[in-house]
């Protein structure tokens, strides 16, 4: 039976936020909590396992793909219309929203919580990195990660390969993966909504510095998906 329109919008939706909440709060609420937080390493399994979780709750509804990113790069592959490829976008950005919201009403519970000081999670490169990497540092591995990430799930979910049950546990690993190396530089963003959702939230520099994050992983995913359909899975 085909899933309608408001089913799919509903579970991008949903599972967006689940995203953003539980990998954004990782690293507000349990990331820095001294000697009893999860650190970096932490944070990358907590990005990770929303990806599994959901990719098994809602991937028979949506294809679970809780990132423009993919959504894009599937138009651009030839899987998804680009009709449809819209409103899961806006679906994205507003779960995003909706679990940097909820996030922030959680952080702000606990007495010397500042959005300006602690915030939520945001991306940023220059002064806003975790490391203290520039722009063009940040610019080139969000576009080199996300291609990777791409590359990992259009191999994960081609009709080709006989283990596609497993697709939502080799996408989330590597979403870890990523982060382990990448979370230094920019945060990892690989993701518009995940970076847009608490970005608009805090404001200021993480809002000034979201074109970044929106462009490089786009340009990530299209360049990922032409190879792909182009010199991988040619027909």
């Amino acid at each position: 039976m085909e899933t309608n329109t408001f089913s799919k919008f509903s579970a991008e939706f949903f599972g967006t936020l689940v995203l953003v909440l539980m990998g954004c709060g990782s690293a507000v609420i349990a990331g820095a909590n001294g000697a009893t937080g999860v650190g970096l390493l932490g944070i990358s399994f907590a990005f990770g396992l929303s990806v599994v979780a959901m990719a098994y709750a809602i991937g028979h509804i949506s294809g679970c793909h809780i990132n423009p990113a993919i959504s894009i790069g599937m138009v651009v592959a030839g899987r998804m219309k680009a009709k449809e490829a819209m409103v899961y976008i806006v679906a994205q950005i507003l779960g995003a929203l909706a679990g940097a919201g909820i996030l922030l009403l959680i952080a702000s519970g606990k007495e010397g919580y500042s959005l300006a000081v602690n915030g939520l999670g945001q991306n940023g490169y220059g002064d806003a990195s975790p490391g203290n990497y520039s722009l063009q540092a940040g610019f080139v591995a969000e576009t080199v990660f996300t291609f990777i990430f791409l590359f990992v799930i259009f191999g994960s979910t081609s009709s080709k390969n006989i283990h596609g049950g497993f697709a939502g546990i080799s996408i989330g690993l590597s979403l870890v993966l990523i982060h382990i190396v990448g979370i230094m530089v920019t945060g990892v963003s690989v993701n518009p909504a995940r970076s847009i959702g608490p970005g608009l939230l805090v404001g200021g520099i993480a809002a000034t510095q979201l074109w970044l994050f929106i462009a490089a992983p786009i340009l990530g995913s299209v360049l990922s998906a032409v190879v792909w359909r182009y010199a991988l899975e040619r027909k």
